[in-house]
């Protein structure tokens, strides 16, 4: 599988480059695209600060032209927070896309948004702060009516970046879990 794996807004931190590792193991193509052009941040405070200086829609530019040389593959969208957000806006637009890996993170959806049968995962922890019950429940009947296939699992207690060994919000239960699941989505596809 081809995957187009992004960052959160602490940039593309080691663990990023550990998760494509961790992927390319399994068989996997990954590109990780630097949407920060080599800046990286220590809190989420300052990742989003920078993020808010560069505009959605810059970083959503970014985030195209690095896909586009590759989209022709039928990508397999991902990210982890931030990045899940900038995955799940780029794997709606583009008809080729083969799926979904959503990592501690959502994002609006237009609605107009359309897709056949997408296969989407979406792994974040419970509660999450940044991705409430009730955003989750709306979130979730949107993308059923844009026709993705979703799943969902949660991750009682874990932070809300959980998967990075590198951040208070490790748990190294919940990352394992999540990976065991998520490449066990991506065989499927």
């Amino acid at each position: 599988m081809n995957i187009m794996l992004f960052h959160s807004s602490y940039g593309l931190r080691p663990a990023v480059r550990e998760a494509a590792d961790r992927l390319r193991a399994a068989g996997h193509e990954v590109w990780t695209p630097d949407l920060f052009e080599g800046r990286t941040f220590d809190t989420v405070e300052e990742g989003m600060e920078f993020n808010e200086s560069l505009g959605k829609d810059e970083l959503l530019k970014r985030a195209v032209l690095a896909a586009a040389p590759y989209s022709g593959r039928g990508l397999v969208y991902a990210g982890f927070s931030l990045g899940a957000s900038i995955a799940q806006t780029l794997a709606l637009g583009d008809e080729r896309a083969r799926g979904l890996l959503l990592l501690h993170g959502t994002s609006d959806i237009a609605p107009s948004a359309s897709v056949d049968d997408l296969p989407v995962q979406l792994h974040v922890a419970e509660p999450d702060a940044f991705e409430t019950d009730d955003w989750l429940s709306a979130w979730y009947l949107q993308m059923g009516r844009a026709g993705a296939d979703v799943e969902v699992y949660r991750y009682p207690g874990a932070g809300h970046l959980y998967t990075d060994p590198g951040l208070p919000d490790y748990d190294e239960e919940a990352a394992e879990a999540t990976w065991r699941v998520a490449l066990g989505f991506l065989d499927t596809l």
